[in-house]
C-alpha cells in the first residue's frame, strides 16, 4: 500500500470500530446485566453572531459543536472492566461574504479500556489500553493550507501493566512501572518533518516507560458535576527526567433534561513535540485547549 490506502484503509478501520463499539456501550452482551453500568451523553452546541452597521466592528460569526460521552463499566466478583469513548467534533465559521472562513476547533478520538482483577480490599492487578487521534486535518491558521495534523497523524497508542487503586468509586489512582506509548504520523509530509517525535521519514515511534493516571470527579452542587483525570508519562529510554503531561478538567452544568453548559480544559505537555514558542524559538511547550459549550444535552 501507499500512504493514501494506509490512511483510507485506517479511516475504515476506524469508522468500523465505532461502529461496533456503540452496540457494546449501550448493550451488555451479558444474559444478566446487573454486573453492567452503561449510559452516556452527547451535547450539542450552536453560536451565533450577526451585525449590521455596528460601530463598535467586529465580524459576523456562526460556530457548532458535538460532543459523545460514552461509557460501559462491568464489576463482578473480583473482576472490574471500565471503558470509555470519548468523540468531539467543532467548526466555526467568520468573517463576511467572500472572507468568510471555516476552522475547525474541536477534534477528539478517544478510546480507552481497563481490565483489573483484584488483589485487595482497594487494589487491583490492571492492564490499560487507551487510544487517540481525531477526524480531520488541522492547519497552521490563518494559513489554511499548511497541514499540521491529520487522521492518524498523530495517533497515540498507550497499554499498560500495573496496579489500580480504587479509593473511592469517584478517586482511583493507576501506577505501571511497565508501559509502551506509540506514536504513528501517517502522513508523509509531516512525517518528512519529523513531527510529533518520530524520525524524519519514519511512520511511527516507540518508547517504553512509566505511566501513572489518575482519575477524580465530584459532584459540586446539585445538577454540576466536577471531573477531572491526569496522564504521566516518563520515557525510560530518553530524558527520563522530563515527564509527559495529559490533563483535563470538565464541568457540567445541568439546566433541565436537555440543557446544559460544560466546560473542558484540555492541558498537554509532551517534550518529543516542537512548538513555535512566543519568542520565535521552536521546542516543546505546553498546549492547552478551553472549549465552553451551552446548549442541548441528552443523557442515558
Amino acid at each position: 500500500f501507499n500512504n493514501n490506502q494506509k490512511v483510507i484503509v485506517m479511516k475504515r478501520i476506524a469508522i468500523a470500530a465505532v461502529f461496533l463499539l456503540l452496540p457494546f456501550f449501550l448493550q451488555a452482551q451479558e444474559a444478566d446485566t446487573s454486573y453492567w453500568t452503561r449510559g452516556g451523553v452527547g451535547t450539542l452546541t450552536f453560536s451565533q453572531v450577526s451585525l449590521y452597521q455596528w460601530t463598535a466592528g467586529g465580524e459576523p460569526s456562526f460556530s457548532g459543536a458535538a460532543l459523545l460521552n460514552l461509557y460501559a463499566n462491568y464489576k463482578k466478583d473480583n473482576i472490574s472492566w471500565q471503558n470509555t469513548l470519548d468523540l468531539g467534533y467543532g467548526l466555526i465559521r467568520q468573517g463576511k461574504d467572500e472572507n468568510m472562513v471555516t476552522k475547525k476547533s474541536n477534534d477528539r478520538i478517544e478510546f480507552s479500556s481497563q481490565f483489573g482483577l483484584k488483589a485487595s480490599e482497594k487494589w487491583y492487578y490492571s492492564g490499560l489500553v487507551n487510544f487517540k487521534t481525531q477526524f480531520a486535518k488541522g492547519y497552521n491558521y490563518p494559513n489554511d493550507v499548511d497541514v499540521i495534523s491529520d487522521f492518524f497523524s498523530p495517533a497515540y497508542l498507550t497499554v499498560s501493566l500495573g496496579m489500580d487503586y480504587k479509593a473511592t468509586d469517584n478517586f482511583q489512582v493507576f501506577i505501571s512501572p511497565l508501559t509502551g506509548k506509540f506514536t504513528f504520523v501517517m502522513d508523509d509530509t509531516l512525517s518528512m518533518q519529523g513531527a510529533f517525535g518520530v524520525d524524519k521519514g519514519k511512520n511511527s515511534r516507540a518508547e517504553m516507560g512509566g505511566f501513572v493516571k489518575a482519575a477524580y470527579k465530584v459532584k459540586v452542587m446539585e445538577n454540576v458535576d466536577l471531573g477531572t483525570k491526569i496522564d504521566l508519562f516518563s520515557n525510560y529510554l530518553k530524558n527520563p527526567q522530563n515527564i509527559d503531561v495529559n490533563a483535563e478538567i470538565l464541568l457540567a452544568m445541568k439546566v433541565n433534561q436537555f440543557l446544559s453548559a460544560t466546560l473542558n480544559v484540555l492541558m498537554i505537555y509532551d517534550d518529543d513535540v516542537n512548538l513555535l514558542q512566543s519568542d520565535e524559538t521552536i521546542g516543546p511547550g505546553t498546549q492547552v485547549k478551553e472549549v465552553f459549550g451551552v446548549g442541548l444535552s441528552y443523557t442515558f
